[in-house]
């Protein structure tokens, strides 16, 4: 959209208009003590080359990944890119397209999303998956939303384990309905407590939450759970911020979840500030009608020749508000693109490949961190790629030190867990080398 100006005699104008002698009468809502006195100083205009060259200035005052090593994980990882991936999705007709409304004249948009739509169904073992949220923390709160629509019920059992900030997001959209939202605990080897879903779990749940692997790193065994819960009203959530698990781990599916959800950035989007991201929202056939967003269906023309259009649209913007499943109304589909180029670069066999490498790039790690101190590594459940380090000092202390070689060590865990005041969670891609992984546990022994 582009910005012009009004003049000084467009601007009288329209106070004439609406009955206003200047700009600020505009402003009398706000109270006098809250408003600026004096200008804001803003430099006058510059050059363009100037401008280029503050705007790198300011630029390189961030620290870039690739300027160092980075460890850090928890929901935002560091992958490679292909290069076909922005190469692919800068043509004009899938970068500035919106949603598809007029099938004739968006066939492209719509096959891009259904190949999404399938992938996602193949990755989750699911049987139908629409065209991405938000992202994960969106997804979560639509999953236990979804649920209530299904079972009528209102209380929630969440794990502890899972994101925390999923967990703020959620509490955000329940904050003024009546919902309740109990978590649950983690026992001493990091996977969620079965015995307290078991005590808690009644007639009553619409829904438990847990994630795995789950914020920790440690890998859940979710088929028994998942046979505890099917006894019962509840629908299982599965949600997964790595989804490259998926190529070699059960999936969702298979442990009887009834969806699964998952954070797609792994596939292409790259970290970028913390957004924008890629929701994955996957569920059974007879959930289909209750499910949010939109799905794309594959049928034929009057010819008979393949087509695709929107078969599902229950957002609020399609349909009457109080009928809507979501009121998400952003298009996703670029970011989808993006996941669905990035898997169908590397296939099935190389996605496992790559997931397998980034799984034993933290099993050195680890094996080095227990050569230095055998009981550092907090929990002994199975990981995927990223584990908990108990250290002897402040972990917030630990990242600064590491940080002054630019190696990006972790997060410190104190800030969402104050029993984990001096742990360190760490994640370990295949951007890292094994003598970057020999380096960091040399650097970290200081603090062990």
């Amino acid at each position: 959209m582009r910005y012009i100006p009004h003049t000084p005699d467009e601007i009288k104008q329209m106070l004439s208009t609406i009955g206003v002698d200047s700009v600020d009468k505009l402003f009398n809502g706000i109270p006098e003590p809250l408003k600026m006195k004096e200008q804001i100083p803003i430099p006058g205009p510059i050059h363009e080359k100037e401008l280029l060259e503050l705007m790198e200035e300011m630029g390189n005052q961030n620290i870039n990944l690739a300027e160092g090593k980075n460890f850090i994980g928890a929901g935002s990882y560091y992958h490679y890119i292909p290069t076909a991936i922005s190469a692919l999705i800068s043509r004009g007709e899938f970068l500035t397209s919106y949603t598809p409304y007029q099938p004739e004249v968006s066939q492209g948009t719509l096959q891009a999303i259904f190949e999404f739509q399938t992938l996602m169904c193949e990755l989750t073992g699911m049987e139908v998956a629409n065209a991405s949220n938000y992202d994960l923390s969106t997804a979560c709160a639509e999953s236990v939303l979804m649920a209530e629509r299904v079972n009528k019920k209102q209380k929630v059992l969440v794990g502890r384990s899972v994101h925390p900030h999923y967990r703020e997001v959620l509490r955000t959209y329940f904050k003024n309905l009546p919902t309740e939202i109990i978590e649950i605990p983690f026992s001493k080897n990091g996977g969620i407590d079965t015995d307290f879903i078991k005590d808690n779990l009644d007639d009553s749940v619409s829904a438990v939450l847990l994630q795995s692997p789950n914020y920790f790193g440690v890998i859940e065994d979710l088929k028994p759970i998942g046979d505890i819960i099917d006894s019962k009203p509840a629908l299982f959530i599965v949600a997964t911020a790595e989804s490259m698990a998926y190529s070699v781990l059960t999936t969702p599916g298979d442990v009887g979840a009834d969806i699964a959800i998952a954070e797609g950035m792994s596939f292409g989007l790259g970290t970028n500030y913390g957004g924008p991201y890629l929701g994955i929202f996957a569920t059974k056939q007879k959930y289909i009608r209750s499910m949010p967003g939109r799905l794309v269906g594959e049928t034929v023309d009057k010819d008979n020749e393949k087509g695709y259009v929107l078969t599902f649209a229950t957002r609020e913007q399609h349909i009457r508000r109080e009928k809507a499943t979501s009121n998400i109304c952003t298009n996703q589909s670029l970011c989808a693109l993006m996941g669905s180029i990035y898997l169908s670069l590397l296939g099935p066999n190389g996605l496992e490949k790559l997931s397998l490498l980034n799984m034993h790039r933290l099993q050195h790690l680890q094996k080095l961190i227990q050569t230095r101190k055998s009981s550092a590594i907090k929990f002994n459940g199975p990981k995927f790629n990223e584990t908990v380090i108990e250290l002897s000092l402040p972990a917030k202390d630990a990242v600064i030190y590491m940080l002054k070689d630019k190696i990006f060590s972790g997060v410190d865990l104190s800030t969402h867990y104050p029993e984990l005041d001096r742990h360190l969670l760490v994640c370990t891609t295949e951007m890292l080398s094994g003598l970057d992984i020999e380096v960091y546990a040399e650097r970290i022994s200081k603090f062990l």
